[in-house]
């Protein structure tokens, strides 16, 4: 039976329809996935055994629209809006559609995955014409899309806090995203639907899409706020709803504020009281704000809110006065909502005390009188009564008044009339306030009564009277009185008149009036007095009311006032001076003396007089006639009192006008040092002052206003500075003032540094002869001793003068030289020191002209290089003269032709050193191998030396071994090298200790080394010791003396010795006793010889070619490298080296050369060969300041002019004093380990001598 269906995959339920399934189930998923569906209809079209149904499906579900037809043969496919999309089950141009089923069975569903909006539409499924039958078409299918929204608009935004004030109207809008169909819109208010809402529904984004746009009115209310407010949007494309919110704030006035009283009556308090007032509000959003007003003004604005309560707080804190009483507090609430400002108020009712009691009139009053007093409170609430004590006996009052007060309180007032007697004095008068109000408190003020009576006794205590008292001294006057209130006033009199302090703190304090102390009913009161002269038979006396007392001092003093008297004030020498001394008063009378500076006078007695103070008075008088030497002398009269033991002086100081007068200790001549200062004094006495002083030099007056280097100072003084030589001399002196003129003459003598004038460099002399030098300076002053000399240079021995004669007369000093020597030339220093900083010095070069004289050491005698005309050699010749030497070559006799290409010439000049390295190219055995004779000549003379140039050959043995140092179990050895016969030779040290069988090698590293330490002796035990050289071509052997040294190392108990200064060990007398055990090897090593050579000789001709095209090769690449490294520039010093040079020796010459392919000899560097900057600038020639060449074309050539370098004398001419050039090496110990077997895979460099060329 046919059947109708579709099938639905995606987020939407499966659903499959048949047209006999249409049972409840199926309605009921239909309803729950909100699909809404055709109905089925009843039979299926002819020609098809199944088909679809309407569908409607939510956008991304997967629909499989079935088509079954009963022709299976035929041609189907489907159409999409009248679009044929064709048979092809993949369906080209629509991913997401593909033919689904069994085409044999007829199946062909169309199946469409992840459908979106653009699969709503109308499908077909077509069938062909074909064999089986006829073309038919299936009714049409609608497929609907339904889209869900995506988003909510919501406005205000979702997800925000929105603030509204409670009981406003508020517009919110919800817009939904495309959808279909429109969704429906929802609007909730804490959690309640919001019904006043409309609706508008818009076309969307695209065709078949909705917008739904809702729109609610909303009125929030307090309860709203912190709610959400939430827009949900729901349809039948949506399994669930979506929603978007927003939380709202809703603002609301607070409650009314509450003020909670502490204690029963509200509004009464105590004034003094701390009254803490809280005040509360609750609600209102936000809090509320409070604050508390006092009489309608603000007092305190601080509060607190408890924001989980919502509650706002403030307490309010005052110490309640009386002035507070009736005061209105009020508490105000608000935020900034509220309508208006809600109050809730208090009014204070204060109880206070009075705040003082005052008793007016006065509680003094003299005996047996009325005493009248006045007792009155400040205002109090509520009043209190008052009542009057005298000690503790109540009074009556005479009467009482209330009245009203202040702050609402009341005034008290008590009178009280009392008659006084001497015994109420000092008892206390109290006038006490109280009231039941304020039954814990007494108020009381209180009076002492001050009864008046007089003393009954005085009387004065002191010196007796009659006593002397001598004028200074200190006496204490003390006034004594008994009784009396108030205590009575002693006042003291002197003369009648009262005594008192100084009043101006300068005066010297001779009163000292003391204070009223009083002990029981006694009083007294002191007097303190330094006696002076006015108290001689003075009254003093001492008063208290009616009652007085007396006493009178008699008192010695010396002359109040000592005055001199004078006929004249305006003196000049040999005018007459009379003087009168007069002694104004006295107690007793004095004596009157005079004396000037200390010279007793002769004088005359005046008649005498009346005197103040009851004393006596005396004068002398004194005449004299002056002198300018009596110019500020003091004429001294002098009072002196027998019984008092005492002096007075009084002097008058003379006054004579003079003119000026010089000094005996006035400065005649003046020393200064050139650009120092100079003060040239004044000495000069003078009345009045001299007006000038004009000092003149060389005719010329100086500027009394001063100048660039003088000033005149305030006493007449010259002061210069930055004083020259020129400045010396005779200086004038003018002064003059108003009684005459003087004139003085002032030497100026300027000491300066010495300074070199005249001094001969180089001064030269002949080897043998004498010469002075001569040293000529500009020294101010010139002394005797003032001229040294010094030699410089590094060697002590050479720096003595001892030889040498030092003269010296007045500005020239002489260095004389007797019977020259090689050894007294360098570099001299003239110093001249005459006190003065700095001293001078001055260099001088003395040079001792002599012969040439040629080095001849032994490396330099003999050069090896190879002869095949592909390597160069060089050939060093080295003297010494003065002046400079020229150079000439020969060989075998013959004059060398420089001109030939083949030959180099390069002529360096050193101090006295002079070198010439020929160099030859191309070496050829036939024509160079020769004796060359190189010639020195100067034009004092001549001398030359020989050189052989040879073959490459085995090295020669070592020079010189010796033992520097012996440990228990080391020997340190020191040797020279010897000839390397023209290649990189290395040493090896053989040993044999003497009591065992046996020898020992050792290789000496690095293999350059001229010393070495031999480790792993035995104490105690005898050792002779062999040195060997080796090359290429072989060993030195061990037939030389000088190679081999016996030695005994110390035992363990033994110091160590040091041998550095010991000569070579020679070797033990007696003919060597030969071991067995060495001698069976040696034999058999002659037989690995014999066979080694065999080997050799079959080999020979096979290499010989291939060795010798190699070694040409090599040879020609190496010479030419060579050559450009040992090329030297005499514009430029490179400091490179010539490793080709070797070291030469005094063996025989062989008559013969080999060929060597990777051979580079080396020679160790010669003085010409080292750097410009090393030679000249080296540590050892940091404090040099002395030019290195001695001759102008020198200079020219070598350096420029100025250079400061090493004196020729310092060169070292040690031949064997030479540095080797590090190189690197390989162990020599691995050609030890070869055996014969292996030299035939061995490299061809690595083979021996006799393996590797021809020989010539």
């Amino acid at each position: 039976m046919g059947t109708k269906g579709a099938t639905v995959r995606g987020p939407g339920v499966n659903l499959t329809h048949r047209t006999f399934s249409m049972t409840p189930l199926l309605l009921m998923g239909l309803l729950t996935t909100g699909l809404a569906q055709s109905s089925i209809p009843a039979s299926v079209p002819r020609g098809f055994w199944t088909l679809s149904e309407n569908l409607t499906v939510v956008e991304g579900t997967t629909v499989k629209l079935p088509c079954g037809v009963r022709a299976p043969g035929s041609v189907v496919q489907w159409a999409k809006d009248g679009l044929l999309l064709g048979p092809n089950p993949r369906i080209p141009g629509f991913p997401r559609y593909s033919l689904e089923g069994d085409p044999a069975k007829g199946e062909f569903h169309l199946l469409i995955e992840a459908c979106d909006l653009s699969d709503d539409a109308e499908y077909e499924c077509q069938v062909s014409r074909s064999e089986m039958g006829p073309e038919f078409v299936s009714p049409k299918v609608i497929l609907s899309i339904l889209v869900p929204p995506k988003v909510l608009q919501l406005t205000p935004e979702a997800g925000s806090t929105v603030t509204w004030v409670a009981g406003q109207e508020y517009v919110v809008t919800c817009v939904s995203g495309d959808a279909k169909p429109a969704p429906d819109i929802t609007f909730i208010q804490s959690g309640q639907a919001v019904l006043d809402v409309s609706y508008n529904v818009n076309d969307g984004s695209k065709e078949k899409l909705f917008i739904t746009e809702a729109e609610a009115r909303v009125t929030p209310q307090s309860s709203d706020n912190g709610q959400l407010f939430v827009c949900e949007g729901s349809g039948p494309a949506l399994d669930a709803p979506i929603k978007a919110s927003f939380t709202m704030n809703i603002l609301f006035p607070p409650g009314p504020p509450v003020i909670n009283w502490p204690g029963l009556d509200e509004g009464h308090v105590q004034a003094g009281q701390n009254l803490e007032l809280p005040c509360m509000a609750r609600g209102g959003n936000p809090p509320a704000t409070l604050q508390w007003l006092k009489n309608g003004e603000p007092v305190s604005i601080a509060w607190g809110t408890e924001h989980a309560q919502a509650v706002a707080h403030s307490v309010l804190v005052m110490t309640v006065r009386p002035e507070d009483h009736g005061a209105r507090l009020s508490c105000l609430s608000y935020n900034s909502v509220s309508a208006g400002t809600q109050e809730r108020s208090i009014t204070l009712q204060v109880t206070f005390p009075p705040s003082a009691i005052t008793i007016l009139g006065s509680a003094s009053q003299s005996e047996n009188k009325n005493v009248t007093l006045c007792c009155l409170t400040k205002s109090s609430r509520p009043r209190v009564l008052l009542r009057w004590w005298l000690g503790g006996r109540q009074l009556l009052p005479t009467d009482e008044t209330v009245m009203d007060g202040l702050h609402g309180g009341h005034i008290s007032m008590s009178n009280l009339t009392l008659l006084v007697r001497r015994e109420d004095n000092g008892l206390s008068l109290t006038c006490e306030a109280f009231s039941d109000a304020f039954s814990k408190d007494t108020f009381k003020k209180s009076l002492i009564l001050n009864v008046k009576y007089p003393a009954q006794k005085l009387w004065i205590e002191g010196p007796p009277e009659g006593q002397y008292i001598r004028t200074g001294t200190r006496v204490r006057l003390v006034c004594l009185a008994i009784g009396g209130n108030p205590d009575p006033s002693l006042t003291w009199l002197k003369d009648s008149r009262t005594v008192s302090e100084p009043r101006q703190p300068q005066e010297p304090r001779r009163v000292q009036l003391g204070s009223l102390e009083k002990s029981g009913s006694t009083f007294s009161r002191e007097l303190v007095l330094v006696i002076g002269p006015s108290d001689n038979q003075a009254k003093f006396s001492c008063k208290a009311g009616q009652l007085s007392a007396h006493r009178q001092l008699v008192v010695q003093f010396p002359p109040t006032n000592l005055t001199i008297l004078a006929n004249s004030s305006a003196l000049r020498p040999g005018d007459a001076l009379n003087l009168t001394c007069v002694s104004i008063s006295s107690n007793p009378p004095v004596n009157l003396s005079w004396d000037k500076e200390g010279e007793r006078l002769e004088d005359v007695a005046a008649p005498p007089r009346s005197a103040p103070f009851k004393g006596s008075a005396a004068s002398r008088s004194v005449f004299l006639r002056v002198s300018s030497r009596d110019h500020g002398h003091r004429v001294t009269c002098r009072a002196h009192s027998v019984a008092l033991h005492e002096t007075v002086s009084s002097f008058y100081s003379l006054n004579v006008l003079y003119p000026p007068e010089f000094l005996g200790e006035q400065v005649l001549a003046v020393t200064a040092v050139e650009q120092g200062q100079a003060l040239l004094p004044v000495s000069v006495s003078a009345n009045p002052a001299p007006e000038a002083f004009n000092w003149t030099f060389r005719g010329y007056r100086l500027s009394p206003a001063g100048g660039p280097r003088h000033r005149i100072l305030s006493g007449g003084a010259l002061q210069l500075w930055n004083v020259t030589r020129a400045d010396g001399g005779i200086y004038q002196l003018h002064c003059q003032n108003s009684e005459g003129t003087a004139e003085a003459l002032v030497k100026l003598d300027v000491h300066y540094a010495p300074t070199i004038r005249a001094l001969q460099d180089p001064t030269e002399v002949n080897v043998g002869g004498s010469v002075d030098i001569v040293c000529t300076v500009d020294a101010n002053p010139i002394l005797p001793e003032m001229f040294s000399w010094e030699r410089l240079g590094e060697d002590e021995e050479d720096l003595s003068l001892d030889d040498m004669e030092k003269m010296s007369k007045g500005h020239t000093g002489r260095l004389r030289i007797h019977q020259a020597k090689l050894s007294q030339a360098g570099a001299y220093q003239c110093i001249v020191d005459n006190g003065v900083a700095p001293a001078a010095r001055g260099l001088v070069r003395l040079v001792v002209r002599f012969a040439p004289q040629v080095d001849r050491p032994t490396p330099l005698t003999k050069v090896a290089a190879a002869g095949d005309r592909t390597s160069s050699a060089t050939l060093h010749c080295r003297a010494r003269g003065v002046p400079n030497i020229d150079f000439t070559w020969t060989k075998d006799g013959v004059p060398l032709d420089l001109q030939d290409p083949r030959y180099t010439e390069h002529k360096y000049h050193q101090g006295v050193v002079h070198s010439s390295l020929l160099t030859i190219a191309n070496v050829s055995a036939a024509q160079d191998y020769a004796l060359f004779t190189c010639t020195a000549t100067n034009a004092l003379g001549s001398d030359h030396t020989n050189i052989q140039l040879v073959s490459i050959s085995r090295p020669d043995p070592p020079l010189g071994l010796k033992v520097v140092s012996t440990t228990p179990h080391s020997v340190g050895l020191e040797w020279k090298p010897g000839f390397d016969g023209g290649l990189p030779q290395r040493f090896q040290i053989r040993y044999e200790a003497l009591e065992t069988p046996g020898f020992l090698y050792v290789d000496v590293l690095p293999p350059q080394a001229t010393t070495f330490t031999l480790t792993g002796l035995k104490p105690s035990t005898r050792y002779r010791i062999w040195l060997l050289a080796s090359n290429a071509l072989g060993d030195s052997g061990l037939a030389d003396k000088g190679i081999q040294v016996a030695i005994t190392t110390p035992g363990l108990d033994q110091a160590p010795e040091d041998t550095d200064h010991q000569l070579p060990t020679e070797q033990p007398p007696g003919p060597p006793r030969l071991p067995l055990l060495p001698l069976l090897f040696a034999v058999g090593g002659l037989l690995l010889l014999s066979n080694a050579s065999c080997v050799g000789g079959l080999l020979w001709r096979r290499r010989l070619r291939r060795l010798a095209e190699e070694v040409s090769e090599k040879t020609e690449a190496g010479s030419e490298e060579d050559r450009i490294r040992n090329e030297y520039e005499e514009s430029q010093w490179t400091g490179d080296r010539d490793t080709r040079s070797s070291v030469a020796s005094t063996a025989e010459v062989e008559p013969h050369y080999y060929s060597m392919r990777d051979f580079s000899p080396q020679l160790p560097p010669t003085l010409e060969e080292v750097s410009y900057p090393q030679a000249f600038t080296g540590t050892e020639d940091e404090d040099m300041t002395f030019p290195g060449h001695l001759y102008d074309e020198v200079e020219r050539a070598y350096g420029p002019p100025g250079v400061w370098g090493p004196l020729y004398d310092e060169v070292q001419m040690d031949p064997y004093d030479l540095r080797w050039p590090e190189v690197k090496y390989e162990d020599p110990r691995r050609l030890y380990e070869q055996v014969a077997e292996d030299l035939g895979a061995a490299e061809p460099n690595s083979l021996p001598f006799e393996l590797r060329g021809h020989l010539v």
